[in-house]
Parts: structure tokens; sequence; C-alpha cells
């Protein structure tokens, strides 16, 4: 059994003020430890994440999803943590459904992704839409079934916390970790989890991204073969 002192929950952060003390207590309630990554926030969220308390990095300029957890990531290879969970600080994610992930982890999968497709009633049309294609098209790269591969709840083994390396900025880094996982021999799960939309403005921008994830697909089946030699130097 992974015990909650051995969890702890990454949180990237940018511009979250409304949001951001809200998430942190809500975590820390349920006996984890927080860390967050302020990805250059322009408002008050660095402000109420040095009155929260809880251990932070914090960039000088906006660098992107892909940046904050590529950082966290590095931060958290030293410690003893059995498992990461990767959260979003918009109030999206439902800390209540952590155990979700850690059951997962705990029989053996490596890197875990919340499916919001099983129940999508929440989510925009067009997002319904766009997840399934991409879904698709990433799993089928990947060789690996993965329900809804845009969803940033996660989380990640000790496994594939030592494993994952992340170079993509920006949000193409949901697909990095996939990828990244799959090439390295690591196990790849799907957990359910409810579809949460309030008030909060989404930070992706669908053609701009669209573009850079479909560049960042092409780079990686070019030099597909490299990377998995890198991160399995053994076979």
């Amino acid at each position: 059994m992974i015990q909650k002192s051995e969890v702890c929950v990454l949180l990237p952060a940018y511009n979250e003020e409304k949001n951001i003390e809200r998430v942190i207590a809500a975590v820390r309630s349920r006996g984890y430890s927080v860390l967050v990554i302020d990805d250059g926030s322009t408002d008050s969220t660095p402000k109420k994440i040095l009155a929260s308390g809880v251990p932070a990095v914090f960039a000088t300029v906006n660098a992107g999803k892909g940046a904050s957890l590529s950082k966290g990531l590095e931060k958290l290879r030293g410690s003893d943590y059995k498992a990461v969970i990767l959260m979003d600080a918009d109030g999206q994610h439902d800390p209540d459904e952590i155990d979700l992930f850690l059951k997962a982890v705990e029989g053996g999968a490596d890197l875990v992704i919340g499916d919001r497709m099983s129940d999508p009633k929440n989510m925009p049309f067009i997002r319904v839409a766009t997840n399934r294609i991409m879904s698709w098209i990433i799993s089928a790269a990947a060789g690996q079934k993965v329900a809804d591969t845009q969803s940033g709840y996660r989380a990640f083994s000790r496994k594939a916390i030592d494993k994952i390396r992340l170079k993509a900025s920006r949000f193409e880094t949901e697909s990095e970790m996939i990828f990244s996982a799959a090439d390295a021999g690591l196990r790849i799960a799907s957990v359910p989890i409810s579809c949460v939309y309030g008030d909060e403005v989404s930070h992706i921008r669908p053609v701009r991204d669209t573009v850079r994830f479909f560049k960042f697909l092409c780079g990686y089946l070019a030099t597909r073969d490299r990377l998995k030699a890198q991160l399995n130097p053994e076979r």
C-alpha cells in the first residue's frame, strides 16, 4: 500500500489567482504533500502560493505547462516519494479521486491517466470530438490504448518518475508523456474521473496548439528509435 506521506501532488500554475488557494487547501486537507510550479504568473498567484506555505518553484517568464512539469519532476526525482499526482490548478480535478490513481499504481501501472471520455456530458462538444480524434492518433503511435490522452489528471509511479523525461514546453507535453512511457516499456492505464467545468479560462489555443502538436508528433516519429535507445540503454 502507498501511504499518503509517500505521495506528492504536483501543481503547475499560471495566472490561477481565483483557484490556487482552494486547490492547495483541498489537496492538503486530504493529507497529501504539494509542490507548486508557478509558470511566470502576472497576477496574484505567486503571492497566494507563498501565503499557503507549500514548497514552490517560481519561473520569471511564462515557459508553458510542459516546462513547469519538467521542472517539478526533476525536483522530485531526488525524493523518496513512491508516486506523484499531476493535477491542474484550475479546480477541474477532484482531489477525492486521487485514490483511484493510487490503486492503479499499486496494481502495477506506471502512468495512470484520468479518463473523462466514459462520461463526457459536461465537456463541450468540440473538446469531445478533438479528444477522441487525438486519442486515436496517439494510442496508435504509442502502441497502447489511452482513452483520454489530453487529460491532465495523472499519476506517475516511482519508475515513471525516474524514467520519463519531458522536452515539450507546452500542451503537447501530455502526448509526450505517453510516448515516453511507452518507449520506456512502462505500463499505461486509465481510470474514470468526473468531468468538471466551471468558469475557469482555458489556456489552450485550439489552432495554434493543434499545429504545434502535429509538428511535435512528426518530430517524435522521426527520432523514435534513437529516443527508445536512450530510454532503454540496457536493451
